[in-house]
């Protein structure tokens, strides 16, 4: 009877370990001496991350044991250590002390030691924004906003060395943003998608958000959500940090070889243009201020910018930065005035890509690199952008890549927008701004 027992208590936890599932594990910042793995449990799990360096497979580390809760949606974030610079690491997930089989190798990889000692290594970086993923019990009625779920596997198929999400990487709707379950629930809905897996596995992850993953439609600082969003963001997203030391927000800042990243929050701070009684602002003076002083400060060959909406798009329409005219024209002085020089602003929310590119008084040139939408709906430009690069214009659902090449002083960017199948449909270089 006791022989029985046990062997159907045995079957029991085989069968609920089967019927767990995990969403991920998705790398967020790697750099050289550490790493962060994002992973979500589809139920109650206890889960560690086990991994080594690739030629010495015997070497095994092992993070902190995690027990994951509902109030988080089972989500995990998950710090390794131990690590050293510019190394293949194998890692796989242990749930209940038990190995996970996700069909695939996962790999990731630190940052290379190199400045004094070498040439900066080449990389690629990976770019779009606007995921929906269709729900139809929510959304609203009529022909289906999302689809072409399949360019997730095209990205990766481009061997990105890191991915950059753009705003709007989940579609917030009527039942979602007015509590903590909604929040879980779409965050999970879009994490969850099949197709999403492998590229979440197979490059390290970056991300800013635009207004629907942070509430309403053009939705603004003044959202009674914004702290529910704030903390769900951080929870699915494995960003270096969760705000800019000063203004605070959801902004952060990284360095990948000899570029350097900054991730900009246009929601928190943002005041509309309507309103008259107090001064529209996108960002913030503090956000301003704190973004012009790390743009100053940094040496490195590209400053890329990641905002949400259009940075250099002349025409006031919907949310172009060109609505906040004086602010805009401010950051565009102030870059000019302080002679920064190699600043290329990624951005999305339009459901279309193109170029723009501003030649500034001293010869220094801003690029702005609109790349959208990634799975949701299309929508065609109508409006007069001065600043546009004649043909880089793309209709359809897309991404970018950025490949970063040549000697330190020879740098070239590759910007290429390609189709959701992978097709290169233009390409530009530009090449960084040689230094003294």
């Amino acid at each position: 009877m006791l022989r029985a027992l046990l062997l159907a208590l045995s079957v029991s936890a085989v069968s609920a370990q089967a019927q767990l599932s995990i969403i991920g594990p998705m790398p967020g910042h790697v750099d050289m001496l550490g790493a962060t793995i994002w992973l979500q449990c589809t139920g109650q799990c206890q889960a560690q991350i086990e991994y080594w360096v690739k030629e010495e497979p015997d070497s095994l580390f092992r993070s902190e044991v995690i027990v994951s809760e509902t109030s988080k949606a089972h989500a995990m974030e998950f710090t390794l250590d131990r690590l050293v610079p510019g190394s293949t690491y194998g890692y796989r997930v242990r749930l209940e002390g038990k190995p996970v089989d996700v069909g695939e190798q996962l790999w990731f990889h630190t940052q290379p030691l190199w400045k004094f000692r070498s040439e900066p290594p080449d990389f690629t970086v990976a770019a779009g924004s606007c995921t929906y993923v269709n729900e139809p019990a929510y959304d609203r009625p009529g022909t289906a906003y999302g689809g072409g779920y399949g360019i997730f596997n095209s990205i990766a198929e481009t061997k990105p060395d890191l991915m950059l999400w753009l705003g709007d990487n989940t579609y917030l709707r009527e039942p979602d943003w007015g509590s903590w379950p909604g929040y879980l629930h779409r965050y999970t809905h879009t994490r969850s998608l099949p197709e999403l897996q492998h590229l979440l596995r197979t490059t390290q992850h970056y991300a800013i958000w635009d207004d629907h993953d942070f509430g309403p439609n053009d939705c603004d600082g003044s959202f009674i959500g914004a702290e529910m969003s704030h903390k769900a963001f951080d929870l699915f997203w494995a960003n270096p940090t969760h705000g800019l030391p000063g203004p605070g927000g959801n902004g952060t800042s990284f360095s990948y070889a000899d570029v350097d990243f900054f991730l900009l929050d246009d929601r928190s701070f943002r005041v509309p243009p309507d309103v008259v009684t107090a001064k529209p602002t996108m960002l913030g003076q503090a956000q301003v201020d704190r973004l012009i002083q790390m743009l100053k400060y940094s040496d490195a060959s590209f400053k890329i910018v990641a905002l949400g909406g259009q940075f250099l798009n002349t025409a006031a329409v919907y949310e172009t930065y060109a609505t906040y005219g004086e602010e805009r024209q401010q950051l565009i002085d102030r870059i000019e005035r302080e002679g920064i020089t190699g600043v290329v602003f990624l951005t999305g929310d339009r459901h279309h890509s193109d170029l723009s590119k501003l030649e500034l008084k001293d010869g220094n040139v801003i690029h702005d690199l609109t790349v959208s939408p990634l799975t949701s709906g299309v929508h065609a430009k109508k409006e007069d952008n001065t600043l546009a690069v004649p043909g880089t214009y793309v209709e359809q659902r897309n991404f970018a890549t950025l490949a970063l090449k040549g000697p330190r002083k020879a740098r070239t960017m590759v910007m290429a927008v390609h189709d959701q199948e992978g097709k290169v449909l233009w390409e530009r270089t530009i090449a960084a701004p040689v230094k003294p």
